[in-house]
């Protein structure tokens, strides 16, 4: 039996997985030491060809990934989906967000808005472009350097709103989550897993991939804010 398994994940997984990697480890004796950072980074690095046996980015990376021949044709399964949230530094006056509008009107208002690199931010850029700001509050958007909470800026003063994944936000001290995004505005991003071509013992990731999505996990991540994909 392997006695450890190396993976790569974005940031916005890494309390489910590490959580999850103990619980696999207590049943089965494999040592799991997945490496959390930034999503652009974790790709980069696979693409490098990485010595690492899991990745887990969002879904639409992973199939990338898998086209480019860097994930096992064939592993790729759902791990999570993750939903968008607005947060503010505690203490902070609470806007209204409960509808599209009142989220337009809140960035408007905003001195500093901060966003992160990966599929939240992107989905942010997209509404400013669709409300008419991208040009005109360009200047007021922080984007979050790579592996750098949005939370922890925002609980820090730098920014007025914080926008990234619930899971992201639910656990930064000195933060306050005002809800998630409004419906009409909301972008759920799924976290998949899949096999590195890289690794030399594919049947045992695979195990662990198939331990990850199974209904056992739901609970914990549920409680860091996410659902089973």
């Amino acid at each position: 039996m392997t006695t450890k398994i190396a993976g790569l994940s974005s940031m916005a997984t890494r309390l489910i997985l590490g959580e999850l990697a103990r619980r696999y480890e207590a049943a089965s004796g494999v040592r799991v030491e997945i490496k959390a950072m930034g999503g652009v980074d974790a790709a980069r690095l696979v693409r490098d060809g990485a010595a690492t046996d899991i990745v887990v980015l969002a879904s639409g990376v992973m199939t990338q990934l898998e086209a480019e021949g860097h994930i096992l044709l064939g592993s790729i399964r759902g791990f999570a989906r993750s939903g968008m949230a607005i947060a503010v530094r505690a203490g902070a006056p609470k806007p209204d967000i409960g509808d599209e509008d009142a989220v337009k009107r809140a960035v408007g208002a905003a001195g500093k808005v901060c966003y992160s690199t990966g599929p939240s931010g992107d989905h942010l850029l997209r509404l400013y472009e669709k409300w008419g700001l991208a040009q005109t509050h360009a200047d007021r958007l922080l984007k979050a350097p790579a592996g750098v909470p949005v939370g922890s800026l925002v609980a820090q003063g730098e920014a007025d709103l914080g926008f990234q994944q619930l899971s992201e936000l639910i656990h930064v001290p000195g933060l306050q989550v005002l809800g998630p995004l409004p419906p009409a505005i909301q972008a759920v991003t799924v976290f998949a897993a899949g096999v590195s071509v890289a690794s030399d013992q594919p049947e045992q990731t695979q195990a662990l991939i198939d331990y990850l999505t199974s209904p056992q996990t739901a609970e914990v991540k549920r409680a860091q804010g996410m659902e089973p994909a």
